[in-house]
């Protein structure tokens, strides 16, 4: 695969060529833009093409479409907006191998990452109907006080209205979907800006959901500059919501910019592996090392740093270098074979390795890797890191396994408490109290138990505190953020339907 070749059903979404030009989604159709920046593939830093970059002016077109058009999803039956995503879910299931291809060679991720990203979207939109549970009211009777006694409530979810979603590179297809999928079923429209570094595939995906009779006008997609992009979402009064999937220092600016907008926010994380001595080694080598290389490191979910206590950290560290022979580093569009492929841009590439140099300097060991070529990042396997050390203390987005040795059990929640960031942890043992112990001491949104992290579908909601970020993501949760409680309050006094209360009890 060595350019971007797609099938007549995605002719609209740009102008063919050797570098052909792909365009922008707004008001329910394709349109070019005036301006447009290149994509190069971090597989062979090659231009693929062309993608529109949109204006403020032509963003502020979507904006206004978004907010004209949003009555027409709002008044959609509810099972008639479910049987919209199912449809094109089912469209999507068609083009999937398309899509996954694409998602190769402009993301250079491994054919298995970018199949199962694929694959996790068409899940989450198949789970459209446990998210439309969440839309169901309440019913509270008054007389439980007695200041409402002669009245009875009624507890509603509405839509916010317009929401704007910002999606990252890292799940370009997966993320935006699930944005996307909650937004439209609780009867928003949305502004989904996609990703600059890879939004090939995922305009493909938006071309499905046009097709798929999403009311025109409900959905916008666009891309260009965040600079732009970003900073007319934030401060428009059109726009009711802001979720945004990225850094924790944009998702610090977007906060302090949406003035009272909604905002949701997934963003940072450091995720830290705590091994006891008691837990099953090669069990947890073995997740360890997935957890921190897969995707090349490139996930908020990924292991960050692994916390050995000392007594068997030697014996850990053997186990850890065989489970790194796990995994093929490669180009993934030459080798379906590859599991680790390329970081997503050289400047990526040549941050890791200064904070693997800066490691070192301070006293760590460079086990395996520690190498890279523009954008290929060798899987690396750093040990002995101190704790002054930037790898240990920052997101590393890249493949390499971060071992620091600790005490005991209690040095290591300190440490991991420690962090700014609080989005997911992990800890290995077999003992059932010293795992309760840790994972009701860590201060993150999400722990688990003998296994890597994975957010997977989202069927399990996720999402971080401290500077990780604010609000919960997944099957159901995500809805709850994308609507607005309403309590309708009705007064039965005229007709003595209410109940009575006599203020004071009687046997």
């Amino acid at each position: 695969m060595e350019g971007i070749e797609l099938s007549e059903y995605f002719s609209d979404i740009h102008i063919p060529g050797e570098r052909p030009k792909f365009k922008v989604f707004i008001d329910g159709k394709w349109h070019e833009t005036k301006d447009y920046i290149e994509l190069k593939s971090p597989v062979n830093g090659k231009v693929l093409a062309d993608i529109g970059c949109v204006n403020k002016d032509e963003l502020n077109r979507a904006i206004d479409s978004a907010y004209d058009n949003k009555h027409k999803i709002r008044g959609m039956a509810a099972i008639d907006r479910i049987e919209m995503i199912n449809k094109a879910r089912l469209e999507l299931e068609k083009h999937q191998e398309e899509i996954t291809e694409v998602l190769v060679i402009e993301a250079g991720k491994a054919y298995k990452s970018a199949k199962g990203e694929v694959t996790a979207a068409l899940e989450r939109m198949r789970l459209a109907m446990a998210d439309s549970k969440k839309i169901i009211g309440e019913y509270i009777p008054g007389d439980w006080s007695s200041d409402t006694a002669q009245k009875i409530a009624l507890v509603v979810r509405e839509p916010v209205g317009v929401v704007a979603g910002i999606s990252p590179f890292n799940y370009p297809v997966y993320t935006s979907i699930a944005k996307i999928v909650p937004a439209l079923l609780a009867g928003n429209s949305m502004v989904l800006k996609a990703p600059s570094a890879d939004p090939l595939a995922f305009l493909m995906c938006a071309e499905v959901f046009r097709r798929s009779g999403v009311p025109a006008g409900t959905l916008q997609v666009v891309t260009g500059k965040g600079e732009v992009t970003g900073d007319s979402l934030v401060k428009s009064d059109k726009i009711n919501m802001i979720s945004f999937t990225g850094s924790t220092e944009v998702g610090k600016e977007i906060s302090s910019r949406a003035g009272l907008k909604k905002v949701h926010l997934e963003l940072g994380g450091k995720g830290t592996a705590i091994v006891l001595d008691d837990a099953d080694l090669d069990l947890t080598a073995r997740e360890c090392v997935k957890g921190s290389i897969e995707l090349a490191g490139q996930r908020c979910d990924a292991i960050s740093r692994v916390l050995v206590v000392e007594k068997i950290y030697d014996e850990f560290i053997k186990l850890l270098e065989k489970h790194m022979d796990d995994y093929v580093f490669g180009d993934p569009t030459k080798d379906r074979n590859v599991t680790v492929g390329p970081v997503i841009s050289e400047h990526a590439a040549e941050r890791i390795c200064k904070m693997v140099l800066d490691a070192e300097d301070k006293g760590a060991r460079i086990i395996r890797g520690g190498k890279h070529r523009k954008t290929y990042y060798e899987p690396t396997l750093l040990v002995d890191v101190p704790l002054n050390a930037d790898i240990a203390v920052e997101e590393t987005f890249g493949p390499v396994v971060t071992v620091i040795k600790v005490k005991d059990m209690e040095a290591a929640i300190d440490i991991a408490n420690g962090s700014r960031y609080g989005l997911d942890s992990c800890v290995f043992t077999k003992d059932f109290y010293s795992a309760w112990e840790v994972m009701k001491s860590l201060q993150v949104g999400n722990v688990t138990l003998n296994s890597a992290p994975s957010h997977g579908t989202a069927y399990f909601p996720f999402g971080g505190v401290k500077d990780s970020g604010a609000g919960k993501e997944g099957v159901g949760y995500s809805i709850e953020e994308m609507t607005n409680l309403k309590t309708i309050i009705f007064n039965l006094d005229p007709k003595k339907l209410g109940k009575t209360y006599k203020g004071e009890f009687k046997d």
